[in-house]
């Protein structure tokens, strides 16, 4: 790909981010965005093939990315030996989650497309998906527990549920509201021992 056609895709992106960030991706008008990058509708095709996939560009390799590091925080805790788990629980995901908050400030626009103008997309469901990965390490760590003999609470999957998409909704509220980052930090601290105190409350431990 040649200059020209670099910094033509280059507007595009810059456009289409500044109309997805103002009108979420449902209202945004493609021809705005041709227009706010100076190019005609039949030149933006020549990049894109329609308006999502315009969006993908600006959030995919971000998604990605946090769903590979959240993921990998899960395994590693999987695996650590089971008599490990209990008095490491927390530490890990807590040290993913600051890692991945650095992460979401150096890509703050992205963040708050995927989070904010995703609606109409297939990316709308991330909050979704975040959810069912820590469900699902949840039950396996609670299994974990059982087979050392640990006499846990059964949880209701309905509370379950709403207490981890209310983690999540907390966690992302940093970038929503573009808090500063120092701030940001300092929260996610607090909302990490907070929610450790209180699945530890819950499960017995």
């Amino acid at each position: 790909m040649n200059h020209t056609d670099l910094k033509t895709r280059e507007n595009i992106l810059l456009a289409g981010k500044e109309e997805f960030l103002k009108k979420g991706f449902h209202h945004a008008s493609l021809r705005n965005i041709v227009k706010s990058a100076g190019v005609t509708t039949g030149a933006f095709y020549g990049y894109y093939k329609n308006k999502e996939a315009l969006f993908d560009a600006l959030v995919q390799e971000q998604k990605q990315h946090f769903l590979y590091c959240f993921e990998k925080a899960q395994r590693d805790f999987a695996n650590l030996p089971p008599q490990q788990q209990p008095e490491n629980m927390g530490e890990i995901s807590g040290s993913c989650m600051l890692n991945l908050l650095e992460y979401m400030y150096e890509n703050m626009e992205s963040f708050q497309l995927l989070l904010c103008c995703a609606e109409g997309t297939k990316h709308s469901g991330f909050l979704d998906t975040l959810v069912e990965i820590e469900v699902a390490g949840t039950h396996q760590f609670m299994n974990v527990l059982k087979q050392m003999g640990h006499p846990i609470k059964e949880i209701d999957l309905q509370l379950e549920h709403m207490l981890i998409s209310g983690m999540f909704g907390a966690f992302f509220e940093t970038v929503i509201h573009n808090m500063p980052k120092e701030r940001a930090v300092h929260y996610i601290k607090e909302l990490k021992e907070f929610y450790m105190a209180g699945w530890q409350k819950i499960l017995g431990l």
